[in-house]
């Protein structure tokens, strides 16, 4: 009674977190969170900015791949999940942002250049900016700055050009690094009405130029505190004051003295003043920039004592005073030595301030700087009609899932569907909660995990059979299935969180989104495998008419006789088939190669608009007619509703110039001839920073699962085969894309984790039933050990493998074209997944064992037929049920919960009890 009272505490407790899910979709409830979805899923912002590279330096292809990397990462930190960069020609990158609420910060943020650099601020000023004594004077107007230093200009080549309005002093565009430059900024264009043509500098507008061999830099009220040389009480409070600084790094005494190149960006972090607690920006130097700082910091300490006024250190990013800290000549006559201290940025008005300081440092100088040129909404790339199928396939394969459960299971698939629908509330909540961004890499993870959690029943369930087929009434099973299976799950789903923690830290993109699904959903349905079904279990143990083996499909022996073969003794057959398997694949690969989309190698963009609003999947039918089903394809500024637009966009991997055409003589049939057409090359988006995190992140976690494996199974014999199957798994699916001439996305990469994830779990729980039976066997060969771990799971893996392939084939079949590449990657992974489980490495780990003396001194006495592996199977049930169930960390919950709830004597206790008894000599069963 008291047993039953423990798990409906348990029941309540989970009853209780299903309202507080349930409250998180409840509009007004003060825990309300929206459903964060992706570009692919929902659109997004798209930026597009222009490279403006300095005076005599020729853009190239690496600064751009280089600013690309840059704004990834800076990206990836600012906290907009799945961004899509890519280059565009012949100067711009575009950025594709999703979930973003401030478009012009994000934008500003980005782009900026962080450019920084430090001045000895008194001898560095120029004048009309520095007074008697060296004094800083701030000019309230740039337009009255640079007008006082036109004369100094005309002498020398002009370091940047701005332009004005002649009547209200307002700049209309600059700095620009020439002339021509100034002319083509789209604010100038502007200006003349759209005509590049038109006379310079337009009527009523100013050319002035800043000096040879200075800069101009600003100070904002909006980023300083007091800017220097500003009285308050003199001067307004103004925005932005400015200042014309020295600027000549190829002089003998280089000013600025210290530029970015001197900073250490793993040592650039935001922190807080230890005394007054305010946030600030802590800055360590490269053992060069050390000495420089210390040698700049005594001059300034020097000519304080002398004056007796404090100097100062200019703190400069992208031509923007951030901070002047002055240096205290008395506390410091010798200068300051950064040497481990380093330097910091203070001044910061808020916490945020100085976080998004400290990233943009991080993140290290754009090589050129930006401007942004365009700022438009855009529309998912899959598309109402794609989200809709894929939903629909979503449905209808947790619906076949469950069917199959019910089938399979009985009355504990009820209970296994009941859990599933537990996963999935606690499963919508994380995802609530984690301010997760879905998209179609963490649907894969989605997939996957539904899997793994149908699984985790499936592998308790089957162990719960096991026990009542050996004798033990209904509930002592329960108790016995739990307490075996546990260890199984754990291993496998802690092997599975490895690989997704490594591709999260270490991955980008949508490869780090796939990671925190998969994490996620393996730690969720963990819970609910040994927590909620638990409960639920428990409590219905306690009724008599649960008390029938039959009731839950555990009626008379191990069925499936005609998967009892000699796994192991024909293991050069199925070794021999994956060779020939593998040698097609790799020699497909070498001669074929791989059919990269768009994501990989780029290709072209056709922009249009249409005199009505269109629909997305009109467009896309047009695209299909000249073979283009695949292109991605986006609506561009206001919806016109029902996913309907005006303007569209058309990426698709590079087209021929009689493709364009036949591509652009549809579209004007279909919506005019005299719409709007324009055609451009755009680079990749899945760049190679996300490929080589990627492999990098799957090698880090490959050693890790070996040193886990290795640990945990007692010997490297158990890793070596998981590693081989692991590969096999990831060569197979890649070889059918390069065999068929499918096109590999980013999709696709999704899919291929998806595929390892499934391998890696699915072989951990046969190898842990090796490991379990290895001490039970103790006089049977190696050979016969792992032939009967396998009769003992193979059903469990076959359905499992099953279980997962009925959403991938709902998704196939009703996906839509957007979705079948993705659903068949995942298919060809996940039957290969199996395959390799239960043909390779098995066998692989059995060839090895049977080299270690242990095992090479005994001989098979068991000829693997029908009868004797009968025979074999039973004997090794019959030990495994008289072994004692080890505790688990479920028990220790649950006793602990028996105990609040004033249970003295557990089921638990008493099933430990009778397992002693079974044990001792006197009492065995022979």
């Amino acid at each position: 009674m008291a047993s039953r009272r423990s798990h409906l505490i348990l029941v309540g407790l989970l009853l209780l977190a299903l309202v507080g899910v349930a409250l998180l979709g409840v509009p007004g409830s003060p825990i309300k969170r929206d459903l964060r979805k992706g570009l692919d899923l929902q659109g997004g912002l798209e930026i597009v900015l222009q490279a403006q590279p300095p005076k005599g330096h020729k853009l190239t292809g690496e600064d751009l791949d280089r600013s690309v990397d840059i704004m990834r990462n800076r990206v990836d930190k600012l906290g907009v999940s799945e961004p899509e960069i890519r280059k565009q020609d012949p100067n711009q990158i575009v950025i594709e942002l999703a979930g973003v609420h401030n478009a012009a910060e994000a934008a500003s943020l980005i782009g900026k250049t962080a450019q920084l650099e430090l001045y000895d601020l008194e001898t560095s000023l120029v004048a009309p900016s520095v007074g008697a004594g060296g004094v800083p004077v701030a000019s309230t107007r740039l337009y009255d700055l640079l007008t006082r230093v036109q004369a100094r200009a005309a002498k020398g080549e002009p370091t940047a050009y701005y332009l004005f309005d002649t009547k209200t002093k307002r700049r209309i565009a600059g700095p620009a690094p020439t002339l021509n430059d100034l002319k083509k900024d789209p604010a100038v264009v502007k200006q003349n009405g759209g005509d590049k043509n038109a006379a310079f500098p337009p009527e009523g507008t100013k050319v002035l130029q800043v000096p040879a061999k200075t800069a101009v830099v600003t100070c904002s009220a909006s980023t300083a505190v007091i800017c220097p040389g500003v009285n308050l009480a003199e001067l307004p409070p103004r925005q932005n004051y400015f200042y014309l600084f020295k600027h000549d790094l190829q002089a003998k005494e280089p000013v600025p003295q210290l530029t970015g190149q001197h900073l250490k960006l793993s040592g650039t972090r935001q922190d807080f003043e230890p005394t007054s607690g305010q946030p600030i920006v802590t800055m360590q130097f490269t053992k060069k920039g050390n000495g420089i700082f210390h040698d700049v910091t005594r001059d300034e300490a020097i000519r304080g004592s002398i004056s007796r006024n404090p100097q100062h250190f200019a703190i400069v990013l992208d031509n923007e005073i951030r901070s002047f800290p002055q240096i205290e000549y008395d506390k410091y006559p010798d200068g300051i030595d950064p040497t481990g201290g380093g330097a910091q940025i203070t001044g910061m008005k808020n916490l945020d301030e100085a976080k998004k300081l400290a990233l943009v440092l991080q993140t290290g100088a754009l090589p050129v700087n930006f401007n942004t040129v365009e700022r438009t909404d855009v529309s998912a790339t899959l598309g109402a009609d794609s989200l809709k199928q894929a939903r629909n396939a979503a449905l209808v394969g947790l619906l076949v899932v469950m069917l199959f459960l019910l089938v399979v299971y009985r009355f504990l698939g009820v209970v296994a569907v009941i859990g599933l629908g537990i996963y999935a509330a606690f499963m919508y909540a994380a995802i609530l909660l984690f301010n997760v961004t879905l998209t179609l890499p963490g649907f894969a993870g989605l997939v996957l995990t539904i899997g793994v959690a149908a699984d985790a029943n499936i592998v308790i369930f089957e162990r719960i059979k096991e026990e009542a087929r050996a004798g033990k009434s209904v509930r002592a099973a329960i108790a016995a299935g739990y307490q075996k299976g546990f260890h199984t799950i754990v291993d496998a789903n802690v092997v599975t969180c490895i690989t997704a923690l490594v591709l999260f830290a270490v991955a980008t993109a949508g490869v780090k989104g796939f990671a925190l699904m998969l994490l996620i959903g393996t730690v969720i349905s963990l819970v609910t495998a040994v927590a909620a079904t638990r409960a639920m279990l428990g409590l219905l143990g306690g009724f008599r008419w649960f008390d029938n083996p039959r009731f839950m499909g555990a009626g008379g022996g191990q069925r499936g006789r005609w998967l009892q073969i000699d796994f192991i003794g024909r293991r050069n057959l199925w070794l021999a088939i994956s060779a020939a398997f593998l040698a097609i694949t790799i020699g497909s690969l070498a001669v074929n190669g791989l059919n990269l989309g768009i994501d990989f190698r780029g290709g072209t963009q056709i922009t249009f608009s249409t005199p009505q609003p269109v629909g997305l999947s009109d467009v896309r039918d047009h695209a299909r007619t000249v073979g283009q089903g695949d292109a991605v394809i986006q609506g561009r500024g206001q919806s016109a509703g029902e996913d309907r637009y005006r303007e569209f966009q058309i990426r698709t991997k590079h087209l021929a110039e009689s493709a364009q055409n036949r591509l652009s003589s549809n579209l004007r049939d279909a919506y005019g001839e005299d719409i709007p057409l324009g055609i451009k090359n755009v680079s990749s988006s899945f760049g190679r920073q996300i490929m080589r995190s990627a492999i990098l992140a799957i090698l880090f976690s490959l050693v890790l699962i070996v040193l886990y494996i290795t640990i945990r199974f007692h010997g490297i014999a158990f890793a070596v085969p998981v590693i081989i199957a692991m590969f096999h798994d990831v060569l197979i699916p890649l070889g059918v894309y390069s065999i068929f001439d499918l096109e590999v996305s980013a999709s696709t990469v999704a899919a291929v984790l998806t595929v390892l994830g499934f391998s890696i779990y699915d072989t951990i729980i046969i190898f842990d039933r090796v490991r379990e039976n290895i001490p039970l066997m103790r006089r049977e060969s190696f050979a016969t050990i792992a032939n009967v771990s396998l009769w003992e799971t193979i059903r469990r893996s076959l359905a499992t493998s099953f279980i997962t392939l009925l959403p991938v084939l709902s998704l196939f079949l009703l996906g839509g074209d957007t979705l079948k590449d993705f659903a068949v990657a995942l298919m060809v992974g996940i039957t290969a997944g199996a395959y390799s489980s239960i043909f390779i490495a098995t066998p692989l780990l059995a060839m090895w064992k049977e080299r270690e003396p242990e095992y090479a001194r005994r001989k098979d006495s068991a000829v693997v037929d029908g009868l004797t592996s009968d025979r074999v199977l039973a004997e090794a049930e019959r030990a495994a049920a008289e072994a004692p169930a080890p505790r688990t960390p479920v028990d220790e919950i649950q006793e602990a919960v028996a105990a609040v709830a004033g249970d003295g004597d557990s089921e638990a206790k008493r099933e430990r009890r009778r397992q002693r008894r079974r044990t001792r000599p006197h009492g065995r069963a022979r």
